[in-house]
């Protein structure tokens, strides 16, 4: 197993990937071709807030001081990770999905009222009857360029880890701004709305088997022993 495996997310996901990655004997580097900066929001009143709806940890990490009003309402939280660093922030978390944000907002006992808080860049959920979903944008990211170097790394085979859409976008930009091949890497995403933003071309793209970042990884343990070559 010596392909190049690569994380493009950003801090400090992507050095929490690649100790993943290399806690199971892959070949990880990580490279963030993005940085996660807050935005400004306006909370709405907690009392009229049944509970949180975090689709990242990133809402945590960047969703300022505002946050502190809604401490004491329940998280509902999209993964494992999110949950984990809800708890750590002292937020009681009351529901985790594994199949992403829709899955578990369509699992909730209504009636709710929830605040999402998210990204600029975010899925759109439709919420089943008898649940309302108020949605705040707290943080944005900003793209960085490809290096040289590294694109010439990936013109000589690749899996990359693709965690968003917005980053599958950037991601082949950059190639295709640098000329690298499409044919010589391959695409692991976290999930198949992630993989068709990243457009055709590639030798290989799967989809984990759910939104989890172990399915992620032990995809790409699968990419380099059995590779499709398509």
């Amino acid at each position: 197993m010596s392909e190049l495996i690569l994380t493009i997310r950003p801090q400090p996901g992507c050095s929490e990937t690649v100790a993943a990655g290399k806690a199971a004997g892959l070949p990880i580097e990580g490279y963030p071709l993005f940085e996660i900066w807050p935005i400004e929001w306006d909370a709405p009143r907690p009392e009229a807030i049944d509970g949180l709806l975090l689709g990242s940890a990133n809402a945590l990490r960047h969703g300022s001081e505002a946050l502190e009003a809604f401490r004491a309402k329940p998280v509902h939280a999209v993964g494992e990770a999110t949950a984990r660093e809800a708890e750590a922030l002292g937020f009681t978390v009351a529901s985790t999905g594994r199949g992403g944000l829709q899955a578990l907002v369509d699992g909730l006992s209504p009636p709710l009222r929830l605040l999402r808080i998210t990204g600029a860049d975010h899925v759109p959920l439709t919420p089943p009857t008898g649940i309302e979903i108020e949605t705040q944008i707290a943080y944005q990211s900003e793209p960085f360029a490809l290096p040289d170097l590294l694109a010439c790394r990936l013109a000589g085979g690749a899996i990359v880890l693709l965690h968003s859409a917005a980053g599958a976008r950037h991601f082949a930009s950059e190639c295709d701004r640098l000329a690298v091949p499409r044919r010589a890497v391959s695409l692991a995403a976290l999930g198949p709305r992630i993989a068709s933003a990243a457009g055709e071309g590639w030798r290989e793209v799967r989809s984990a088997s759910e939104p989890r970042e172990a399915a992620l990884l032990a995809l790409a343990r699968q990419m380099c022993h059995d590779p499709a070559g398509g």
